[in-house]
């Protein structure tokens, strides 16, 4: 990675930007520094260009239909069904896995946190030097702890929902997420939901309700579970601990660098995934069946996993974390087109009208009519003081629009 190419830009666009460790940091995204070319003007704060910035873009004639033709929801509606599709890859990888006797849920997601600390620690420390970077650890480390515990869990006690209970059961439950996330996005980030978006989220998860009475009617709903009992119960472990996390994870990149949040969530997944694994694979991973076709599967859960974990920090500054979960929704539609050539499974036609519910809700999501969708979050202030000026975030979207105005008398500050 090369520096600012623009360094005199950087400097007054960033002049006061500080991350609270008492250093001064550069470009969180460098990419987005120079996007228009045009520098804000001589003297002008930080503060002072969001400001005027945001006063532009919501001064703006906005109709019901206008937050439709900008670049962000098409990019929310493509990088949610990219998203989904790499569930439903890694969702494939581990029945292959699990259908050749190498069923170890924790070590198999191990490779994905190295993967994301071999890439994304290097490029923290690149920007931030090693001793701000102890710094971080630091004062924040015990926070990324949390949120990498509670990402590790999630996904390990929904691995184990599947052992005891049914699919049907262990869908049903992914909904739970939802509402951890609507509730906690309520309560502690002041996030307000409006009607249509409350709306949005029932259309969604009504198409949800069509993919799993499709897959009763049919039969491929798993049956009886070994312990339904037990099953649900992990499954709602695992759903609460994956909303938490991603109200968690969405807090965190709306006021760090993504890359700065990936490199933790690595390196703390390696610890707390690695003591797990050590402890439940241990006597799975001695049976377990090892093969160069195991190998292959086990690189391509890795890719599509880290390929996910990558893409999520953005689908949560330019969306929300209710956003990021009713897209995932459609993951069960690809997973039946997959199905159908892999798996030889049979398409119900209810699949395709559940698909369409499902984008329709996302898209009734937005008919809230803000141009900057859920971009701006509640908790950063009304000029998105508390948040980092990263891609996808409302305050980039601010700072670019006071580039491009020049802030030259057609209307300041």
């Amino acid at each position: 990675m090369t520096g600012n190419p623009n360094p005199d830009l950087g400097d007054v666009a960033y002049s006061k930007a500080h991350d609270g460790y008492g250093t001064t940091l550069p470009p969180p995204e460098p990419i987005d520094v120079t996007a228009h070319g045009t520098a804000l003007a001589p003297g002008l704060s930080e503060s002072e260009a969001v400001e005027a910035g945001l006063r532009k873009l919501e001064a703006k004639d906005v109709r019901w239909y206008s937050y439709f033709l900008t670049v962000d929801f098409w990019a929310i509606i493509a990088i949610g069904q990219v998203l989904s599709l790499c569930i439903t890859g890694t969702n494939t990888f581990s029945t292959f896995l699990a259908q050749a006797g190498t069923n170890i849920p924790a070590f198999q997601t191990i490779f994905n946190y190295v993967l994301l600390t071999i890439v994304y620690l290097p490029l923290t420390l690149y920007w931030h030097g090693p001793r701000q970077w102890l710094r971080i650890a630091w004062r924040d480390g015990w926070k990324y702890f949390i949120l990498s515990f509670l990402d590790v869990e999630g996904n390990y006690f929904t691995v184990l929902a599947y052992r005891y209970t049914n699919i049907l059961s262990a869908q049903l439950l992914n909904f739970w997420s939802i509402v951890c996330v609507v509730i906690i996005s309520f309560t502690l980030l002041r996030v307000r939901y409006k009607p249509f978006q409350i709306a949005g989220i029932f259309i969604c998860c009504g198409g949800m309700g069509l993919l799993l009475a499709s897959d009763h009617l049919t039969g491929v709903n798993g049956g009886q579970g070994a312990d339904m009992v037990k099953g649900d119960l992990f499954g709602l472990l695992g759903a609460t601990f994956y909303g938490v996390s991603n109200v968690f994870e969405e807090w965190f990149v709306s006021k760090r660098p993504m890359y700065e949040v990936l490199s933790f969530l690595g390196v703390f997944g390696v610890l707390i995934n690695g003591v797990q694994a050590a402890i439940f694979d241990r006597n799975s991973f001695e049976n377990a069946t090892w093969d160069s076709a195991v190998g292959g599967w086990l690189v391509g859960y890795t890719l599509a996993l880290f390929v996910f974990y990558s893409l999520v920090p953005l689908m949560l500054r330019m969306g929300s974390a209710a956003v990021f979960d009713v897209s995932l929704l459609t993951a069960n539609f690809w997973g039946v087109i997959i199905g159908i050539h892999v798996f030889g499974y049979v398409i119900h036609w209810m699949y395709p009208i559940a698909f369409v519910l499902i984008i329709l809700g996302l898209v009734v999501y937005f008919l809230a009519g803000s141009i900057l969708g859920d971009s701006k979050k509640p908790w950063l202030g009304d000029n998105q003081t508390g948040g980092v000026a990263g891609i996808g975030t409302a305050k980039l979207k601010a700072l670019n629009e006071a580039r491009k105005r020049g802030l030259d008398g057609q209307g300041g500050v």
